[in-house]
C-alpha cells in the first residue's frame, strides 16, 4: 500500500514538473510582459476613430459619429491570472495583462446599448496599431475574451521567442475600474439594451449588465485570486491539476463551462468561511484535488449560489443572492458581491461537469495508481464523450441571421439554448444527458470584418443515451385529446408527425411513432433529432442514409428455421440438442452482413434478378448431439465418427426440400432461406482428449472441438454484452482506448463477467503498430465529427493504408474479386514505384452470373461456396514463400496485396546463409502465382542488406 501510494505520488510530481515551466522560462516571459506593458504605456494620446473597427461598429448596430473619444494612456497596466499567481500550466502559457482603461474616455451614460463595448475595442485598436510598429512585436491578432463577441482582446507575441514556452503571447485584457455608477447595471432591474424588449416592453439584461460588471471589477477579483494562491504550494499544484484534468474534458473546459480563472475562484470559495473552509493550508496536492472535484460533483451549495465573501464582511442580501441563482443557470457571486464571475455557464454545461467530476470520483477509488492515467493522461474529448454526435451548420439559416448579432446575450448563445430545448423537448427520456456547444470565434479575425464570420463553424451537439429501452423505443405517448391546451402544443411542436392512436389498455393519447426494422433501431434518435431541427430551425432537409446493420430479419429468421429443422430430425442415431450460431453477424458485429442469395431458397417461386453473385459465403454454425457412451476415444476416429453424423443429417435435410453441398474441408453446407449455413460438431470429449495429450507433453494442434468451445464461448459473450450495451459506443472510444493504453506495462483484461483475477493475466504483445494508428484515427476522426470535413483527409483515411508504407504492392483485377461491391473506394491509387509485371484478367471466372426461371438449377450448380479467389492467392503465396515477405490485405473488400520483406535475423540459419534472390525475380514470381487475378506488382523498396 505503501509502494503504491509513493507511485502515485511520484507520477503526480513527474506530471507538476512537466506542466508548470521552468522558473527561468518564467522570468523571460515576465520580462516578455513587461516590455509589452512599457510599450502600451508610451501610446501616445490621440483621437481614436470609429473607422479603426468599422464592421464591429456596425454590427454592434452604432452610429459611427457618437463613439468618437480621445485616447489617453492606460491608467495602470498589471500582470494578472495564471502568471501573476504562479499556476501557469502548458501548454496554455499566454500572460494576460490587465489594461485600465481611463474614465475620461467615456461618458458616464456609455453602458447604454453597447457603447461601452464599441469604445473598448477602438480603445484595443489604438494600442494594437501602435504595438504592430514596434521592432519587439511579431505579431498582433484578435480574438475575444471566454468567446464572448462584444469583447475583443489584443494577442500580442513578442519578436524573441522563449524555447520552453512554444506559442507564448501576452493577452491584452481590458479593465474597466470605476468607470460606471455601479447602480446603474443593476443585474435584477436594469435594461441597458433598449432594443432588447418583449410586447413592446423592455425587459432586464442581466447578462449584458454583468459583461460589463465583469471588466468593472476584473483588477480586484485578481488580486483577491492571486493573494489566495501566493506561498500556498500545494493549492497552486491542485490548480494546475485541476487544469490538466479539465483540458483533457474538452466539453467542459469551453466558454461555457470551466475555464482556469473560474476554478481559481471556486478554490477560493472553498478556502473561506463561506465555503465551509474545507481546504486548509494542511492539505497535500492530492487532498485539494479531490476535495475540489467531491465538490464539483456532490455539493448542496451549488444550488444556493456561491458567494467569494467571508460571512462577517458580506455586502450582498440573500435577496440579491436568490435572484441571481434564479436569473443565471449558475451563480458564483465574487469578492465585490456585484458580478456572477459564472454567468456564461449554461445548465447542460454544469450537469456534464458533474457527470464528469461523479466519474473521476469513481475512477480515484477504483481505478490502478490512483486513476492516474485516466484522469490526466487519457483525452475526453466531446466526440469521445457522447454516445452520438450531430453537427449542424447553421451559417446563412434564416433564424440566425434574423436575430440581432447581441442584444442582452449573442445570437450564438440564444441558439444555443434554442437547440438545447428543442432536442430535449424531441428526445424527453431517450437520453440522460444532451450537450450543445458552438464555438463561434473565427481562428483568424479581422476587426474590419466585424461579427459576420461568427458562427462559421457548425454548432455541435452530444447526446448521452438513456437506458436502451426507453432511447429504441417505437411510440412517443403524448397528452389526452382530453386535455386540450396540452394537446395543441404538442400537435404545433410535432406537426404533421402527431397523430390519434388508441393502445391496447384502451387508452387515447397524441402520438409520434418512429416505426423502423428491428435491427435499425439506433437510427431513431438521428431521425428524432432530423425531424425537429428541420421543422423548428427550417434547415434545408438533408438525405438520411440507412445502411445494412450487422444483422437482419430475414438472417435471423432462417437461421430459426434451420434450427427447427435440426430438432425436428428423427432418422439421425443421436438428436440434437444445441445449435448456436459462429458468424459474426449474429452477433451484430459483421462489417459486410450477408443478404439472402436467390440461389439458396428451396423453392425458386420468388422474382429473379437479372444477376446474381457468383459465390456464397457460408455461415458457420455449431451442434450438440445428446450424450452417448459409445463414441470412440481416439481422435481421429472421433472426427471421422464426427463426419459420418454431419452426412447423415445432409441427407435428412435434403429430404425435406433443403440443399446441401459437401467438400473435402466442408462436410455439410445448408443452403436455405436465402443463406448458407455450414455445420460443424462440437463434442466435450473433443476437449478432454486435448487436455490429455497437453498432460503427456505431446505436441498436437488445437482441436477443432477445443476451437469450437473457445468460439462459443467468445460467440455468448459477445451476444450477452450486446444485450446490455446494444450501442457499443462510438468507434473514437474504441481508438482512444488503443491508443492511450500502456501497452508496454499493462495487459489488456476484457473481462465481461468479472471472472478473471490476478493470476490470469498474461503477458501480451505490443501492439505498437495497431496504437499508432488508433492514435491518428482518432485525431482525425474526432476533426471529422466536430469540424466537419475539408481539405484531402477525409473519413475514407480510417480505412486505407498508404502504399507507400509497403516494400511492394500487388493490385488486383476488382472485376475477379469474389464480391466487387465490397470493395470500399476506387481501384488503389498507381504505387510511386517500379512496375514489376502487369497481367491480364482471366476468363475462368466472373463474380456475378446471368439467372432466369429457365435455368435456376444448372445457375445452382455453379454456384461457388465459400469460394475466394484472393484467399486461395494468398494461401499459395504463403506457401510459395514462407519466408521471404509478410503479407498485408484487407480481408473484407481490399482490391491491393501489401508485401513487407522479411528481416533475414528472423529466418533460419540455412535460409540466411542463402543469398536474397533478385526481388524482381520474386515478384514476377509472385504475378505467376496469381495469374488472370494480379493486375500489376510494384517494387518500391528493395530488402535491406544485413
Amino acid at each position: 500500500m505503501v509502494s503504491a501510494e509513493y507511485s502515485v505520488d511520484l507520477k503526480l510530481s513527474t506530471l507538476l514538473n512537466e506542466a508548470r515551466p521552468s522558473a527561468a522560462s518564467l522570468r523571460a516571459a515576465g520580462e516578455a510582459v513587461d516590455a509589452v506593458a512599457e510599450l502600451i504605456k508610451s501610446v501616445p494620446s490621440q483621437q481614436a476613430a470609429p473607422e479603426a473597427a468599422s464592421g464591429f461598429v456596425r454590427d454592434l448596430g452604432l452610429a459611427a459619429e457618437k463613439l468618437a473619444f480621445s485616447f489617453r494612456p492606460p491608467e495602470v497596466v498589471r500582470l494578472a491570472g495564471s502568471h501573476a499567481a504562479g499556476v501557469v500550466a502548458r501548454p496554455d502559457v499566454a500572460a494576460d495583462l490587465l489594461v485600465r482603461l481611463p474614465k475620461e474616455c467615456f461618458h458616464e451614460k456609455d453602458f447604454l446599448n453597447h457603447r461601452y463595448h464599441a469604445k473598448r475595442c477602438l480603445y484595443l485598436c489604438v494600442i494594437e496599431k501602435s504595438l504592430n510598429s514596434s521592432p519587439l512585436i511579431r505579431k498582433v491578432s484578435w480574438s475575444t475574451f471566454q468567446d464572448e463577441a462584444r469583447k475583443p482582446v489584443l494577442h500580442v507575441y513578442p519578436a524573441t521567442e522563449i524555447a520552453e514556452l512554444p506559442g507564448f503571447y501576452v493577452r491584452i485584457i481590458p479593465s474597466a475600474s470605476s468607470l460606471f455608477d455601479v447602480s446603474k447595471l443593476n443585474l435584477s432591474t436594469r435594461n441597458n439594451v433598449r432594443a432588447y424588449t418583449k410586447d413592446g416592453i423592455n425587459q432586464p439584461t442581466p447578462k449584458y449588465n454583468n459583461s460589463i460588471l465583469e471588466d468593472m471589477f476584473l483588477e480586484e477579483n485578481a488580486e483577491s485570486i492571486s493573494c489566495t494562491f501566493a506561498n500556498w504550494k500545494a493549492l497552486q499544484e491542485a490548480l494546475v491539476l485541476l487544469k490538466v484534468w479539465a483540458r483533457q474534458r474538452t466539453s467542459i473546459y469551453a466558454h461555457d463551462c470551466l475555464n482556469g480563472y473560474l476554478i481559481s475562484a471556486i478554490l477560493v470559495f472553498l478556502t473561506m468561511d463561506s465555503g465551509g473552509s474545507i481546504l486548509n493550508i494542511s492539505m497535500s496536492t492530492r487532498q485539494i484535488f479531490r476535495v475540489a472535484v467531491n465538490f464539483f460533483a456532490t455539493s448542496k451549495m451549488w444550488p444556493r449560489g456561491l458567494v467569494l465573501q467571508p460571512i462577517k464582511k458580506r455586502t450582498i442580501t440573500k435577496e440579491y443572492i436568490a435572484h441571481l441563482v434564479r436569473t443565471f443557470d449558475v451563480a458564483i457571486c465574487d469578492v465585490s458581491g456585484h458580478v456572477n464571475v459564472a454567468f456564461r455557464m449554461t445548465k447542460s454545461a454544469f450537469l456534464e461537469l458533474q457527470d464528469e467530476a461523479a466519474c473521476t470520483l469513481n475512477c480515484l477509488d477504483k481505478c490502478r495508481d490512483g486513476g492516474f492515467e485516466e484522469l490526466f493522461m487519457t483525452k475526453v474529448d466531446f466526440a469521445a464523450k457522447f454516445d452520438s454526435c450531430l453537427r449542424v451548420n447553421l451559417k446563412g439559416n434564416s433564424k440566425v441571421t434574423a436575430l440581432s448579432f447581441c442584444l442582452d446575450d449573442e445570437s450564438w448563445r440564444v441558439l444555443e439554448k434554442d437547440v438545447q430545448s428543442l432536442l430535449q423537448q424531441g428526445l424527453t427520456d431517450r437520453i440522460k444527458m444532451i450537450r450543445v456547444l458552438w464555438r463561434s470565434t473565427p481562428s483568424e479575425w479581422n476587426i474590419m470584418d466585424g461579427l459576420s464570420e461568427f458562427g462559421s463553424n457548425p454548432l455541435i451537439v452530444g447526446v448521452m443515451l438513456s437506458l436502451l429501452e426507453k432511447s429504441y423505443r417505437f411510440v412517443d405517448i403524448g397528452p389526452n385529446p382530453e386535455n386540450r391546451d396540452e394537446a395543441i402544443k404538442f400537435r404545433k411542436f410535432w406537426g404533421k408527425k402527431a397523430e390519434l392512436r388508441r393502445f391496447k389498455d384502451g387508452a387515447i393519447a397524441e402520438s409520434t411513432v418512429w416505426e423502423t426494422e428491428t435491427w435499425e433501431k439506433h437510427t431513431i434518435i438521428k431521425r428524432i433529432s432530423d425531424y425537429v431541427l428541420t421543422k423548428h430551425l427550417l434547415l434545408r432537409k438533408g438525405r438520411f442514409d440507412s445502411y445494412p446493420v450487422s444483422s437482419s430479419g430475414a438472417l435471423l429468421g432462417a437461421f430459426d428455421n434451420l434450427t427447427k429443422q435440426l430438432r425436428l430430425l428423427d432418422d439421425v442415431p443421436l438428436k440434437i440438442t444445441t445449435v448456436q450460431p459462429l458468424d459474426s453477424a449474429f452477433r451484430h458485429t459483421s462489417v459486410y452482413p450477408p443478404e439472402p442469395h436467390p440461389l439458396a431458397y428451396e423453392k425458386s417461386s420468388q422474382r429473379l434478378p437479372k444477376f446474381a453473385p457468383t459465390c456464397i459465403r457460408s455461415l458457420e454454425v455449431m451442434i450438440q448431439l445428446e450424450g452417448s457412451g459409445n463414441w470412440p476415444l481416439d481422435p481421429l476416429a472421433m472426427e471421422k465418427t464426427k463426419s459420418a453424423f454431419l452426412l447423415r443429417i445432409g441427407e435428412s435435410l435434403e429430404d425435406r426440400g433443403m440443399f446441401v453441398t459437401a467438400s473435402e474441408d466442408e462436410v455439410n453446407n445448408v443452403l436455405t432461406s436465402g443463406y448458407s449455413f455450414l455445420l460443424k460438431i462440437f463434442h466435450e470429449r473433443g476437449l478432454v482428449l486435448q487436455k490429455q495429450a497437453a498432460d503427456a507433453n505431446t505436441q498436437s494442434d488445437p482441436s477443432e472441438d477445443k476451437e469450437l468451445f473457445l468460439r462459443s464461448q467468445h460467440s455468448s459473450m459477445i451476444n450477452g454484452l450486446h444485450g446490455r450495451y446494444q450501442v457499443y459506443g462510438p468507434v473514437v472510444r474504441f481508438l482512444r482506448l488503443l491508443s492511450s493504453f500502456d501497452w508496454t506495462f499493462s495487459p489488456m483484461v476484457v473481462d465481461i463477467n468479472n471472472d478473471f483475477n490476478l493470476k490470469d493475466e498474461k503477458e501480451i504483445n505490443v501492439l505498437k503498430r495497431m496504437a499508432s494508428y488508433a492514435k491518428s484515427s482518432a485525431e482525425l476522426l474526432t476533426n471529422l465529427i466536430v469540424h466537419g470535413q475539408s481539405g484531402q483527409y477525409t473519413w475514407e483515411c480510417l480505412f486505407q493504408t498508404p502504399l507507400s508504407n509497403y516494400d511492394a504492392v500487388i493490385l488486383l483485377h476488382q472485376e475477379k474479386l469474389c464480391r466487387p461491391h465490397h470493395v470500399l473506394f476506387p481501384p488503389a491509387e498507381t504505387p510511386n514505384g517500379k512496375m514489376v509485371i502487369k497481367g491480364n484478367p482471366s476468363n475462368d471466372f466472373h463474380p456475378y452470373m446471368p439467372l432466369s426461371k429457365s435455368v435456376v438449377r444448372s445457375s445452382r450448380d455453379k454456384l461457388l461456396v465459400n469460394f475466394d479467389p484472393t484467399a486461395c492467392f494468398l494461401r499459395d503465396l504463403k506457401c510459395a514463400f514462407p519466408v521471404t515477405f509478410k503479407l498485408w490485405h484487407d480481408s473484407i473488400g481490399g482490391d491491393a496485396v501489401g508485401l513487407t520483406w522479411e528481416n533475414s535475423k528472423k529466418r533460419g540459419r540455412d535460409e540466411a546463409d542463402e543469398a536474397m534472390p533478385d526481388p524482381g525475380s520474386v515478384l514476377k514470381e509472385v504475378g505467376d502465382v496469381g495469374k488472370g487475378l494480379v493486375r500489376s506488382v510494384y517494387l518500391l523498396k528493395a530488402p535491406k542488406l544485413q
